[in-house]
Formats: structure tokens, C-alpha cells, sequence
């Protein structure tokens, strides 16, 4: 066996958002594994904070300060979030230039509100009256079915910049204007500190998600065969 394949076996469980955890594990992921064939993944995708104390999870990617004592910490850094149209949407229905005319376009948003989706909001300066889900023309709690109606063409909606960045159809609009910080960190156990599987996992894991950050792909791409 290959020396970089031995003593990783054993289950790993990580914890991110649905667009994260879509989007941007999965090449890091298949790196992992390519290198340690016996290393099982478990992704939990959920934007609800799982408890690493209780060992919901082994490793948790989160989108905002961890609070909890007895954790490791390493914040990656911070994603920009801006409103995004499929070409073919502006094509149709013109490009904003001012927030003000966010209000003859269709905007896709939330169904509930919740808390951090409030201080989103808060954040959006000019750009909140648009926010409002009475407003929205596609509404839906999962970010993963926002940016589904994104890429359809449905209208104007939130998205990581850099993961829009990466599709030529996707347009940022109005950046001057919504502009929305995502602070983004890694989190584990403290008693996994020394565990080999976990410690191997978490700093592919932060590579992958800085590098994403940093607007590049999760995983440098090898040659071609």
C-alpha cells in the first residue's frame, strides 16, 4: 500500500451549509480519498448549527463566530455574498443600476425569516426593501433551490460571489451597492486535536474552503490523462 494510504480508515462526519457542502466539498472530498481510499466521508448539510460538544459532528464548516468553549477554531476567512442574474434574465429584463430598480425585476429570497437572514438584511443598506419576502417572486428556504432559480433564469438573488465567479452565465449586479460579508470558520472537538483521521480531514478542509475564498478552485486540478 502506498505510505500516504495507510492509517486513515475510519469515519469522519462534517457538518456544512447546503450550498457549501454542494458546491465546494465534494472535489475536496474525492482529493481526500484519492489519497486515503479507506477514509469515509459523512456530509451533513443543514444551515442549523450542529453541537460539537455533544459529537454531533467531527468537524463543523460555519458561517459564524463559534461561541462554544472547548473547540478548535481556525477562521478561513470572509465569502462575499452579492446579488447574481442568469445572462439570459438581464438579457430580457435589463441590468439594474440602482437599488431603486430592483423593483421592476422578479427577486428570488427566503420563505422564513430567521435571525441572520435579519441581519443580512440589516447589512444590505439601500438594498433591504428589496430583501423583503413579499417582494420576492421565488421564495424558498433552501439557499441550494435559490441558486437552482438563479441559474434557471428566475430572476435576482444572493450568491457567493466567488462560486458565481466560476459560472460565465451568472452576472453580479448592483455590487456597489450589496455587498455582504460571509465570515466563514472551521471548528472540531478539541479531544480530536491530535486524532490523525480528524487533524488529516481539517486541514484539507480549510485549504479547500481558502482557496475558495481566494476565488480559486477547491482542489488544483491535476494534469490531463
Amino acid at each position: 500500500m502506498d505510505p500516504t494510504q495507510a492509517g486513515i480508515s475510519i469515519v469522519v462526519r462534517v457538518t456544512a451549509s447546503e450550498v457549501v457542502g454542494v458546491e465546494v466539498l465534494p472535489p475536496v472530498v474525492a482529493a481526500l480519498q484519492a489519497h486515503h481510499p479507506d477514509l469515509v466521508i459523512e456530509l451533513d448539510l443543514s444551515n442549523a448549527l450542529e453541537d460539537l460538544l455533544r459529537r454531533d459532528a467531527d468537524i463543523a464548516v460555519r458561517m459564524v463566530v463559534p461561541t462554544q468553549d472547548a473547540l478548535v477554531v481556525r477562521r478561513l476567512g470572509v465569502i462575499a455574498l452579492g446579488l447574481h442574474a442568469h445572462r439570459h434574465y438581464l438579457d430580457r429584463h435589463g441590468m439594474p443600476t440602482r437599488t431603486e430598480d430592483l423593483a421592476g425585476h422578479r427577486v428570488i429570497g427566503f420563505d422564513r425569516e430567521t435571525l441572520a437572514i435579519r441581519r443580512m438584511r440589516m447589512g444590505a443598506g439601500s438594498a433591504a426593501g428589496a430583501l423583503d419576502r413579499s417582494r420576492f417572486a421565488v421564495r424558498s428556504d433552501s439557499d441550494l433551490a435559490q441558486l437552482a432559480a438563479i441559474r434557471a433564469g428566475c430572476g435576482i438573488g444572493i450568491c457567493q460571489v466567488p462560486l458565481a465567479a466560476r459560472d460565465p452565465r451568472l452576472v453580479r449586479v448592483l455590487d456597489d451597492a450589496v455587498d455582504l460579508p460571509l465570515e466563514t470558520f472551521l471548528a472540531m472537538h478539541e479531544n480530536l486535536r491530535d486524532n490523525r483521521r480528524c487533524r488529516v480531514v481539517f486541514d484539507a478542509l480549510a485549504q479547500g474552503l481558502m482557496r475558495h475564498i481566494a476565488g480559486r478552485a477547491p482542489v488544483e486540478e491535476g494534469p490531463a490523462a
